[in-house]
């Protein structure tokens, strides 16, 4: 009774319908706008630096060294007195040529007084010509030992002058290679100390000569464009990753080639005026080598590996959808990869939000902000990058 009566509630009761799921949202994703400029193209080469100048202090004389006159490690000009050597030796020296200077000038008058008598006893004929001609010649003797007695002396005050060792150039001294009571010899190939000159300093550092070539080619095709030899600028980078904040200037190109390894040495000079850089650091030298007019540099991330290990890009189409884009990438610079084909002024790149999508999927462009582009730049780098 109860399921008869029941019967007409349950017939009149529909099957629910299915609601229908919603579409999936847009995945949003990071993108840089290709934009072309010109751009210095900076060569990135090791070095190591090199004193402007070296001196090894040697003895002029030989003798005692009595006193040492320099602190090691520290800053000496020109001149400066560096050791002396014992100058006893070399005052008396001088006195005994001071007086046999004295002994032949005192020679000289005599032997002038007498050449004045004969002549004129000779012009009166009191006196046959031979005398006076004798005369003349002890007058010429005399006059040439006093010559080389003053000779004599300008050496003996010079090795006085010697005796105390003088610093050849500026620069900052070395340690102390001999002491007090040591006995040096003249001209000896050992040295005393070492100087080397600081302010300005080298930096030397290769190319290899393949490179040049590259470079030469891509002068002669236009596709770069020369920087004057005057505004040629190098900089460093130490060997902590900072930047060395002073620029420096390019001296000159070796002529030849290294049979060995087939480098080009090149040389740049820096100021040091805090001593910063010492001789034998090892440093990565930044050379601008030209100008590309219209460069493309893209964000590192950006640049993808396909299957076969080239470089590729992901494009956002005018539809919103997702494309790969193969790519010729250059060198590295400024943190941004430069790209020679593949990609054209307005291209619409993906950085960032790559686990998102596949290729053919419709996204949702957002402008990419390189939120690490200000830190550790090199100076007069792009400034932090964002997409238009």
């Amino acid at each position: 009774m109860m399921l008869t009566a029941m019967a007409p509630l349950l017939a009149g009761c529909k099957e629910p319908t299915a609601v229908a799921a919603p579409a999936p949202a847009e995945p949003e994703v990071g993108t840089f706008t290709v934009t072309s400029q010109a751009r210095a193209i900076i060569r990135e080469l090791p070095g190591r630096i090199a004193p402007t100048r070296v001196s090894e202090v040697r003895a002029r004389v030989s003798g005692i060294v009595v006193e040492r006159l320099f602190q090691q490690g520290t800053e000496v000009k020109a001149g400066d007195p560096l050791y002396r050597i014992d100058p006893k030796p070399f005052e008396v020296e001088v006195k005994a040529s001071e007086a046999a200077l004295d002994k032949a000038i005192a020679a000289l008058d005599l032997a002038s007084q007498h050449a004045r008598r004969i002549a004129t006893l000779t012009s009166q004929r009191a006196a046959p010509e031979a005398e006076n001609e004798k005369a003349v010649a002890a007058q010429r003797q005399a006059e040439a030992e006093v010559s080389s007695r003053k000779a004599e002396l300008a050496r003996a005050r010079l090795n006085l002058d010697y005796a105390t060792i003088r610093a050849p150039i500026s620069g900052v001294v070395g340690a102390a290679l001999v002491s007090e009571g040591a006995l040096v010899i003249q001209n000896d190939t050992t040295s005393l100390a070492t100087i080397q000159q600081l302010d300005p300093i080298y930096a030397d550092f290769t190319q290899s000569v393949s490179e040049m070539h590259k470079l030469r080619r891509a002068f002669d095709k236009g596709d770069l464009e020369r920087i004057a030899p005057d505004a040629a600028k190098v900089r460093l980078v130490l060997d902590d990753g900072t930047v060395y904040p002073i620029p420096g200037k390019l001296l000159f190109s070796d002529a030849k080639v290294d049979a060995y390894t087939g480098q080009v040495t090149l040389r740049g000079e820096f100021g040091n005026p805090n001593r910063e850089l010492l001789p034998g650091m090892y440093v990565r030298v930044l050379i601008e080598q030209g100008i590309d007019s219209d460069a493309i540099a893209v964000p590192q991330q950006a640049i993808q590996r396909d299957a076969g290990g080239g470089s590729e890009v992901f494009v956002v189409k005018e539809d919103g959808r997702v494309a790969t884009q193969p790519v010729r990438t250059g060198a590295v610079q400024d943190g941004l990869w430069l790209v020679s084909e593949g990609l054209k002024d307005g291209d619409r790149i993906i950085v960032d939000g790559f686990q998102k999508f596949v290729p053919g999927d419709k996204v949702k462009p957002k402008a990419w902000i390189d939120a690490d582009a200000s830190v550790g730049t090199i100076p007069g780098a792009p400034a932090p990058r964002t997409s238009r």
